[in-house]
């Protein structure tokens, strides 16, 4: 009897220790070999791997995500950055205290943020959820350019949208290597 009640035992926690092994999990909150989380993981390969942490880990949905799901809310989260960039333009075109030049050059951002957000990131978004991560990495590439050609926008005066425009291209850049890795 002592026999068959140890036996249990062993095969009781062999079987939970391999239902929770590490090596069993595959989503974004759980452990993968290494002890490290597919967020972790995902992000190693990303070119600002505190922004993608970050990023990730502030949406709930991370948690169960895998890397195509983990693309789709950097897609997101680059499209907040275009938003918060379209409306700080906005911003600075209503107050009216800006210079003809810097007018000019805030007016044609505008147009390149409006393209980002009514074009290119419901591009990225559709593509990856058809499966088509090429596609997506296309469009999430054009936001990240268009945030570039907007800071040109500015030369000879300074920029007001430095900081949007670095933030529209930082999250774009970790948005393109994630979106890579299903390549």
């Amino acid at each position: 009897m002592t026999n068959l009640k140890s036996l249990r035992t062993i095969i009781f926690i062999v079987t939970t220790i391999f239902i929770v092994s590490p090596s069993s999990c595959s989503r974004a909150g759980k452990i993968h070999p290494h002890g490290k989380t597919l967020i972790e993981t995902t992000c190693k390969n990303t070119p600002n791997y505190n922004l993608c942490v970050q990023s990730l880990k502030s949406d709930p949905a991370s948690s169960v995500a895998d890397v195509a799901g983990l693309g789709l809310i950097m897609v997101k989260v680059t499209a907040a950055k275009a938003k918060a960039a379209s409306n700080r333009i906005n911003q600075l075109l209503h107050r009216g205290r800006v210079g003809a030049k810097q007018e000019k050059a805030l007016r044609s951002c505008a147009e390149m943020y409006k393209v980002v957000v009514e074009n290119d990131v419901p591009e990225a978004i559709e593509a990856l959820k058809k499966g088509d991560p090429k596609f997506g990495e296309d469009g999430v590439r054009d936001a990240q350019d268009e945030a570039t050609y907007c800071e040109e926008e500015f030369s000879g005066v300074k920029s007001p949208l430095t900081r949007e425009n670095n933030a529209v291209r930082n999250a774009a850049a970790v948005t393109v290597a994630i979106v890579r890795q299903l390549l």
